[in-house]
This record gives structure tokens, C-alpha cells and sequence, in this order.
């Protein structure tokens, strides 16, 4: 089997696992919800349409869900919480994280590679190379730490 089945099929476990995870405990806490204090909401007119509308088309937006950084987990939580039956959701979960799993196993391979001859060849290029990943991730992370914490100011001031 070549790296890239075998790298697929790993992270296709993977994610079924969490993805479906997630779900079971999106529909743990929604039977929560249904037994505690939020119960008056949820069963109000408004939240039971919406509850209807995702059971019925919700799985489109669970296999694309995938494609994405950030949501895929908060579609999986948000499926599972409003009871989309398994016959849509299992099928979403297959598909979409089939799509996951060889996007990341041949992106992520080749990535590796381009890499590994990268420090094979031009050791000094390689190393230059990670430096510069490493610096723009840095300021990446410092300038949204810094616009996060500006944020809550510029607000403030404006209303003044």
C-alpha cells in the first residue's frame, strides 16, 4: 500500500472517530438541554423550526463542513445537539470526511516531501526556509493577539 492510501486511511479513522465524537456529545448535551433550565427555550415555536431545518438539511452542510478550518467541529456539535437523525448525518460524516482525509493525506505528503529534499539537498535553504514559516506564524499570532486586545478599547471608545 503507498504512503498516501496508508496516510488517508489513518486520518480517515481519525476523523471519523472525531468527528463523530463530537457529534455523540453534541447529542448528549442537547438531551441536557431538553432536561434543564434552557427546556422552555428549546421548545419554543422558533427553535423547533430551526430544529427541523437542520435535521432535514443539515448533512450538505456537515460534508462540506470538512473543506473548512474551524467549522467542521461546531457542525458536527451543532448536528448532534438539534438530533439530526444518523441515516443523514452517517453518510455526511463518510463523505466529507473521506474528502478530509485525502486532502490532508496528499497536501500533507507532499508537503513532507518537498521538505525533506529541501533539507537533503540545501540544508542551509531548509533551515531558512522553517525560520521564515516559524517568524510569519509568530506575527501572525502577535498581531491578532494585539488587534483581539484593541478591539474591546476601540469599541469602548467610539461610544464615549
Amino acid at each position: 500500500m503507498d504512503k498516501v492510501a496508508l496516510t488517508a486511511a489513518g486520518l480517515y479513522v481519525i476523523v471519523l472517530l472525531r468527528a463523530g465524537g463530537t457529534f455523540a456529545v453534541g447529542w448528549l448535551a442537547g438531551a441536557g438541554a431538553r432536561r434543564g433550565r434552557l427546556a422552555r427555550r428549546i421548545s419554543s415555536a422558533r427553535f423547533q423550526r430551526a430544529e427541523r431545518a437542520i435535521q432535514r438539511w443539515g448533512a450538505p452542510v456537515v460534508a462540506v463542513s470538512f473543506l473548512t478550518v474551524g467549522f467542521q467541529t461546531a457542525a458536527n456539535f451543532l448536528a448532534g445537539s438539534m438530533r439530526m437523525p444518523l441515516s443523514r448525518y452517517l453518510p455526511a460524516l463518510f463523505v466529507g470526511g473521506a474528502g478530509w482525509a485525502l486532502v490532508y493525506a496528499t497536501v500533507g505528503i507532499g508537503a513532507l516531501e518537498m521538505l525533506g529534499r529541501l533539507f537533503a539537498e540545501r540544508t542551509a535553504l531548509g533551515v531558512a526556509a522553517v525560520a521564515v514559516l516559524l517568524l510569519a506564524v509568530c506575527g501572525v499570532v502577535v498581531y491578532r493577539r494585539r488587534s483581539a486586545a484593541s478591539a474591546p478599547r476601540d469599541a469602548a471608545t467610539e461610544d464615549s
